[in-house]
């Protein structure tokens, strides 16, 4: 136990006047009623919060700095101006709001600040402490407002010092050890910081969780253990291979990367790369290498990071159906969190929903991930610390934005290095980017190959022939195209593209439509009907956004593509004759004459593909050598550190390095639309907001830019929810999906 049985000591004194000095909390504990309790119930959490945030610590040895930051973070809780406000909350009445946090960083400050050997120390523990519910601070400023703030309050923390914290035993704390040598302006230590907070903030949600839903909180500690995933895959592996056809090239190889997985899963923790071209069965292999090296090496769990939200609903249901529905977490999007030191109950609901990836199984979105690593806000990263000792695949690795790589790689290597991580970089593209800055950012850790013949493989697996049209395309000749073809798959660049080629489509017959216009529950109906039209041989003309490449399980004879990045036009491909059934698949590559492109790091790739295709032959597509000028072409002169998140990371300006680092440049919003079981999921959130109904919730999403929700808002076609979260009140169509926004949030990474 972190602190001893409190004896109560209270002190005599003079009526509360409402400011807070000891003598004062003395007497309003010992006179008012009910106060004892209060008291008991607080050095309780207190308690408790150090002893679970030592435990998540444990695994990177922060384990005596999160058991500190757990005693003093809600210190200011026994304030009588605080008890009184939060009385008022339960009884629903107005009172101004009481900081707390402030106390127990004023004290850490003042214990470890001055006269320490390690004038910066303070900073690791206090940092948590004050930004457990508003966030992490920029760590200059906030030892500027401690600095004030002891001087208005330095009676009343003296006898803190003297007194209060005698009386609880705070001596038997294991006082914090020096960290590991490193510069005080160092992202090694800004990233400790982080994961330290991320002990904190879960500790604390989750034992007030336990005294509010006590129920909801049992039922989080019952997923299965790794070990019983791997003995499950591999009887699912066991009943998949009996039903496969015979030896045919793709089962051939799909077989030899399966094979090399588990060879490379004995292999030591650190950087592994896993290249399989496009349907060589990446999704099941790279699963079949993270749990067989996760039990080998004691790793805690799996996280699967994809860039596509549509490609996150097929994986998260492969795996259910290899593993089971309570094996996976699959997680889009954030719930709306107030992130203050607010106390309603509304409030404590909504944080307390916030996901913290304690799962064995979590596929999620690349976005969800890395902003995750840079956030400030409590309730986002609350999930970081258990992303220690776990395995982290990152499908499309190739896709991360170049502008923010530097800091992107720098935190990969820390968890890797100082978090007992072990990371997959995978990639279905040609093995064109070695020479990239992906791997010169690794420079000293070895990169091992999880398919050393991975070269050979898409050699032996060219399964279409490329076409390169030269003359632009309009929308209605491009739908007299598709009007010849019986199965044709149209990839689009933005989701305004794809609604002009669907009006100019008008009324022909079995059409479908993909896009992040679409909620994932229509997408997934979508994808089920599309998939059993090409397996019954039946027409199917599918019109679709990026959201269809990379890992959707599709196989059409003929494909379209949009001149795009050259990375996508091969993902593309991959939906085509994926299974190998024909002697060759068509895919057709053009320049829409109307089209438009996604702004950003998405159109330099696309500029540069088009020139780089011009003139040469379309047989150039299977040459390696091609993807390799592509990309360095698309890095050369590029400023890895554009907005210099690293300085402000050695800085430990929190809050500017989350504001700086976005995969997605613009702040996106969630919509809830009318489709399916939209409304009765709405209402049982709207009921009970928290983690489960959330979950529920989340298959009837639409993400909008915040500038576009704006617009919507006052056209009255949105109805407010809360911060970032809405009601969709106009049309929802059911090939269209959401009818009235055609700009492109998510068709990129969402």
């Amino acid at each position: 136990m972190f602190i001893k049985k409190l004896r109560p000591v209270f002190m005599p004194g003079e009526d509360w006047t409402g400011k807070w000095s000891m003598e004062h909390i003395f007497h309003y504990y010992a006179h008012t009623p009910n106060a004892q309790k209060v008291w008991h119930d607080l050095v309780s959490h207190l308690q408790k919060v150090a002893e679970q945030a030592s435990a998540f610590a444990r695994p990177f040895g922060g384990e005596a700095h999160a058991a500190w930051a757990g005693l003093f973070h809600d210190l200011g809780k026994f304030n009588p101006s605080f008890q009184e406000y939060l009385q008022a909350q339960y009884r629903g009445e107005k009172y101004p709001r009481v900081p707390h946090a402030v106390w127990g960083a004023a004290l850490i400050y003042r214990l470890l600040c001055k006269g320490a050997k390690d004038p910066e120390g303070w900073k690791d523990i206090a940092l948590p402490v004050c930004g457990h519910h508003s966030g992490l601070a920029a760590a200059g400023r906030l030892a500027q407002d401690l600095e004030e703030f002891l001087q208005k309050n330095s009676e009343s923390l003296s006898i803190f010092c003297t007194r209060f914290l005698h009386w609880m035993r705070i001596e038997t704390l294991p006082k914090p050890p020096p960290l590991r040598p490193l510069p005080a302006r160092d992202t090694r230590r800004e990233f400790f910081i982080r994961m330290l907070f991320s002990a904190l903030v879960d500790a604390d949600y989750l034992d007030t969780e336990a005294h509010f839903a006590p129920e909801p909180a049992q039922v989080r500690r019952g997923w299965p253990e790794i070990p019983e995933l791997w003995t499950r895959f591999v009887k699912n592996q066991e009943s998949f291979l009996a039903t496969r056809d015979a030896d045919t090239p793709t089962n051939r190889v799909r077989r030899e990367v399966y094979e090399s997985c588990l060879r490379a899963a004995e292999g030591p923790p650190g950087v592994w790369r896993l290249t399989v071209p496009t349907g060589g069965g990446k999704t099941r292999s790279g699963l079949a290498f993270a749990l067989k090296h996760a039990v080998l090496h004691g790793k805690r769990r799996v996280i699967v990071a994809i860039p596509y939200t549509s490609i996150i609903e097929q994986t998260a249901d492969v795996y259910r159906k290899m593993l089971g529905n309570e094996a996976v977490l699959e997680h889009h999007s954030q719930v709306p969190v107030p992130e203050d030191e607010g106390q309603d109950p509304l409030a404590l609901r909504l944080r307390l929903a916030a996901e913290n990836w304690d799962a064995p199984l979590i596929v999620t979105t690349t976005v969800q991930l890395f902003e995750s690593l840079f956030t400030n806000r409590p309730a986002r990263a609350r999930k970081l610390h258990n992303l220690a000792r776990s395995i982290i695949l990152l499908d499309e690795v190739q896709a991360l934005p170049p502008e923010i790589l530097k800091p992107t790689l720098d935190v990969l290597r820390a968890l890797v290095e100082d978090y007992g991580v072990t990371l997959v970089l995978s990639t279905a593209t040609q093995p064109a980017f070695d020479d990239t800055p992906y791997l010169r950012e690794f420079y000293g850790l070895e990169v091992r190959e999880i398919v050393p013949r991975y070269r050979e493989h898409f050699q032996r697996l060219k399964r279409v022939d490329y076409e390169l049209w030269d003359e632009p395309l309009s929308w209605d000749d491009l739908a007299g195209e598709i009007r010849e073809l019986q199965q044709v798959l149209v990839v689009l660049n933005s989701r305004r593209d794809a609604l002009e080629l669907l009006k100019a489509l008008g009324d022909l017959p079995d059409v479908f439509h993909l896009s992040t216009l679409l909620c994932g529950a229509h997408r997934r109906r979508v994808l089920a009907e599309v998939s059993c039209r090409l397996e019954e041989g039946k027409p199917v003309r599918l019109v679709s956004t990026q959201v269809v490449e990379a890992g959707v399980d599709l196989d059409f004879p003929v494909v379209f593509r949009a001149v795009g990045p050259l990375d996508r036009v091969v993902q593309a491909a991959g939906r085509c004759n994926r299974e190998g059934r024909l002697a060759k698949g068509r895919v057709v590559v053009f320049e829409p004459a109307e089209g438009r492109a996604p702004r950003g790091p998405y159109k330099a790739g696309l500029e540069k593909a088009r020139l780089l295709l011009k003139g040469r032959p379309a047989e150039s597509l299977h040459d390696p050598e091609l993807y390799r000028q592509y990309f360095r072409r698309l890095f050369a002169d590029v400023d890895l550190d554009k907005k210099r998140i690293q300085e402000y990371r050695q800085d430990l300006n929190y809050p500017e390095v989350a504001r700086l680092y976005r995969l997605i440049e613009e702040e996106m919003v969630s919509v809830v639309v009318p489709y399916g079981e939209a409304g009765e999921r709405l209402e049982e959130w709207l009921k009970q907001p928290g983690r489960t109904t959330w979950r529920r919730l989340q298959p009837y999403l639409v993400g909008l830019f915040r500038h576009e929700a704006a617009k919507f808002k006052k056209e009255g076609l949105l109805e407010p929810l809360g911060e970032g979260f809405y009601r969709w009140t106009g049309g929802y169509d059911e090939r269209l999906g959401l009818v009235g926004p055609v700009y492109d949030p998510g068709d990129l990474i969402v």
